[in-house]
């Protein structure tokens, strides 16, 4: 059986000098190539071949979930595994709706990443035991314990983030080839389901969640 090619994107050196030493160990996986940034991720999909991507969230020229997005369009065969700083209870559901095939957090031990990649590689889905009770609640209607911006879709909560960081929604438009007014109803669609009036609000709640990149 061929080895499980895995290619990393994060823009701290350290880090991907880390998980080559990790993946390389593995007698059945394969380095296949690293990137710094979300254009440098897309280029390296279009040039060389891979079976799952490790992505981090937080990249210099564009978020992870737009790179994500992105690979779901036309790379759909990779399967790409978010590994991030950030609190998987914050953002583990949104990457998998976004498409991830999991959410593996910078703190977990080599064994961990190793057992992501393997689910990842077979088709299946990678969660911790909390992102799978988070995952469990939502399908039985909820939880205290959920965050509010976990009623957002994949898209509105893409716009949601934008808002949070500041952008315009004509900036905002253009970045996702949207109309001004789609980004207008979104936006107030985000309002309403976050029970929230300003774009102040929106940037208040992100930054106290750990969801600004």
């Amino acid at each position: 059986m061929p080895a499980t090619r895995v290619a990393v994107v994060d823009d701290h050196q350290l880090v991907r000098i880390g998980l080559k030493q990790i993946i390389e160990a593995q007698p059945d996986f394969a380095w296949a190539g690293e990137a710094r940034t979300g254009r440098e991720a897309l280029a390296l999909l279009r040039n060389s071949p891979c079976d799952v991507l490790l992505l981090d969230l937080s990249l210099p020229d564009m978020s992870g979930l737009d790179v994500l997005r992105q690979i779901k369009t036309h790379h759909d065969s990779i399967a790409t595994l978010v590994l991030s700083a950030y609190p998987e209870t914050q953002y583990g559901l949104n990457v998998l709706r976004a498409g991830a095939s999991g959410f593996v957090s910078k703190n977990a031990d080599d064994a961990e990443l190793c057992r992501a990649i393997r689910a990842a590689v077979r088709g299946g889905r990678y969660v911790s035991p909390e992102l799978a009770e988070l995952l469990v609640s939502g399908m039985q209607g909820g939880s205290p314990n959920e965050p509010r911006h976990s009623v957002l879709s994949e898209r509105e909560f893409q716009i949601f983030t934008k808002l949070a960081e500041g952008k315009s929604v004509s900036e905002i438009a253009a970045k996702l080839f949207l109309s001004v007014k789609t980004v207008s109803t979104y936006r107030t669609r985000i309002l309403e389901k976050m029970g929230m009036k300003t774009n102040a609000d929106i940037t208040y709640y992100a930054i106290k969640n750990n969801l600004l990149q």
